[in-house]
């Protein structure tokens, strides 16, 4: 019994989709460009960004010059943020930055095309181009405006960032030392220490840089054995002095005797 009422609402929701469309229609062929600009405004508060970005887009050459060309700018790239569409956000919250250097709004938009590079910075497996240039949006962002509210936001947001490099180059590294590229696993795990000094992979990179060692020593001709058997060693004496309680004491253990043996032998 209720199938024809819902008929009927069906065909009322078409009908009033129709005029919708046919109104947007005749404001997109108007030549009153300052009525375009009301309609472009209120399709933007109403969420309706799509439609808002059309008609923005007919009248901003209008308004190139004017004091409404700020608020256009400025509504142009929030309404592609609201789209989540981020590498479009970014590149015009940029432009609004250099287009109006002097507007209160100038900080906010530096900040947000920045932000929008965050947020589109892919998982730590994919390429990271990304994640590098919202690091240094964002510390360029912290070094225009020092005094910012925004500067400790934008610190946590690189310390993000960077974890997932570092978490790249720790799962790249790993991977050499399962192929046994032990030394290519060697160069990877030191670059890591060195780049990153305080990353929270450390205690795992230096069993790993150990481990490497330790097995590159092993399939090394006799001639550099001794020397990569030491540098195992060397490694190992670090790690023991930073990390006295680690889970890995006991395995590092018998690689730094089966070291010292080789090494005395």
């Amino acid at each position: 019994m209720f199938r024809k009422p819902l008929k009927y609402i069906l065909i009322f929701s078409f009908s009033i989709a129709l005029i919708s469309c046919s109104k947007y229609q005749k404001i997109q062929k108007s030549q009153d460009y300052a009525y375009k600009y009301e309609k472009a405004n209120d399709y933007y508060e109403h969420e309706d960004y799509y439609k808002a970005l059309n008609l923005f887009d007919q009248v901003m050459p209008f308004y190139r010059g004017t004091d409404q060309a700020e608020e256009i700018a400025y509504k142009y790239a929030y309404a592609y943020y609201n789209q989540k569409d981020y590498i479009l956000a970014s590149f015009y919250f940029n432009r609004f930055t250099k287009t109006f250097p002097r507007s209160e709004k100038a900080e906010e938009c530096m900040f947000l095309a920045a932000y929008c590079k965050y947020l589109d910075s892919p998982i730590y497996k994919l390429d990271q181009t990304n994640t590098r240039e919202a690091i240094n949006d964002l510390q360029l962002f912290i070094n225009t405006y020092p005094h910012s509210e925004r500067v400790e936001q934008s610190n946590n947001l690189i310390d993000e960032l960077r974890e997932k490099l570092q978490k790249k180059d720790f799962e790249i590294a790993k991977l050499y030392l399962k192929m046994d590229q032990y030394e290519a696993a060697v160069t990877s795990f030191e670059n890591l220490l060195a780049d990153y000094p305080d990353t929270k992979f450390k205690e795992d990179a230096l069993f790993y840089t150990i481990k490497a060692y330790y097995y590159y020593a092993s399939k090394s001709v006799r001639s550099k054995r001794k020397e990569r058997y030491q540098e195992a060693a060397d490694v190992y004496n670090t790690f023991v002095s930073l990390y006295p309680e680690s889970k890995y004491n006991r395995d590092i253990k018998y690689m730094y005797d089966k070291a010292m043996k080789e090494i005395q032998n």
